[in-house]
């Protein structure tokens, strides 16, 4: 059976806030915004390279833990290519993104960083080429 890459799924206090940073970050395009018959928002969002990202609020009555940025178990964070790491620190600090590590010059790897993204998601640009 072969196996293929569906989505990203967010869960965000403040969905449309969400999206539309990530709009403005990373270019995403949305696709579809409406309410679930479980009553959360769902927004359908896809990057300029076709994956999709979906953004989501509380269902109804769904008790939500806490978010964290941090290095945890489970899934930890999602990696964006970046041409110029120094031009999209500087960027994404600018939208209100938060430089948590890096960025850091992988020996034989790509320069990397870490930031806390609006929704403490953690997320990570690689520039792969110098």
């Amino acid at each position: 059976m072969a196996y293929e890459f569906d989505h990203i799924h967010l869960k965000s206090a403040d969905p449309g806030a969400t999206a539309d940073w990530y709009v403005k970050a990373f270019n995403f395009k949305i696709i579809s915004d409406a309410v679930r018959p479980w009553g959360d928002r769902f927004i359908r969002c896809e990057t300029v390279d076709g994956a999709v990202v979906n953004i989501s609020g509380a269902r109804t009555n769904e008790k939500m833990g806490d978010s964290d940025s941090s290095a945890h178990w489970g899934l930890e964070h999602f990696g964006i290519k970046v041409d110029n790491m120094e031009y999209e620190i500087e960027r994404l600090i600018g939208l209100g993104a938060k430089l948590m590590e890096g960025p850091v010059d992988v020996p034989d790897g790509p320069i990397i960083a870490f930031f806390k993204l609006p929704g403490d998601v953690r997320v990570e640009l690689l520039q792969l080429t110098r």
